[in-house]
C-alpha cells in the first residue's frame, strides 16, 4: 500500500523533531534532512497531482466497466472511495473476461492498469 501524503508528512514532523534534539551526531542529522527534503519533494508533487490522477483514472475506468457514474466531489477522499468502487468492479469484470476467455476484454483490462502506472509516475522515477 502507498502512505499517504499526511502519513508521510506525520513521520516527517517526528523525525525532524527528533534531529532538533541536541546531541544527534551530524552524520545522521545530515542523512533525516536529505531524506526529509526528498520526501517533501515527493509529497508536494503527489499532492499536487493527486485529483488530476484520480479523476483521470475514474473516468478511464467507468468507461471501460461501462459505469456511467458521473464524479460530481472531487475531494480526495471522494475520489479515492469511488476508485476502490471502480477497481472493484475491475477485478470482477477481468475474471468474468478471463473465465469467458475474453481476450480482448482482457487486454483492454491491462492496458488500463498500464496507462494507470504511468499516471502515477513521478517525476524522479527512474524508468
Amino acid at each position: 500500500m502507498t502512505p499517504d501524503v499526511p502519513s508521510v508528512l506525520s513521520e516527517l514532523a517526528q523525525l525532524l523533531v527528533r534531529n532538533a534534539a541536541p546531541g544527534v551526531p551530524d552524520g545522521e542529522r545530515a542523512n533525516a534532512l536529505g531524506l526529509s527534503s526528498l520526501l517533501l519533494s515527493v509529497a508536494a508533487e503527489v499532492w499536487d497531482g493527486a485529483a488530476e490522477a484520480l479523476v483521470q483514472e475514474n473516468r478511464a475506468l467507468a468507461v471501460l466497466l461501462g459505469d456511467a457514474a458521473a464524479e460530481t466531489d472531487l475531494r480526495l477522499s471522494s475520489l479515492r472511495a469511488e476508485n476502490s468502487r471502480l477497481r472493484g468492479l475491475l477485478i470482477a469484470a477481468h475474471v468474468a473476461a478471463e473465465q469467458a476467455g475474453d481476450t480482448a476484454r482482457e487486454e483492454a483490462i491491462w492496458a488500463e492498469l498500464r496507462a494507470s502506472t504511468e499516471r502515477r509516475k513521478l517525476s524522479i522515477s527512474l524508468v
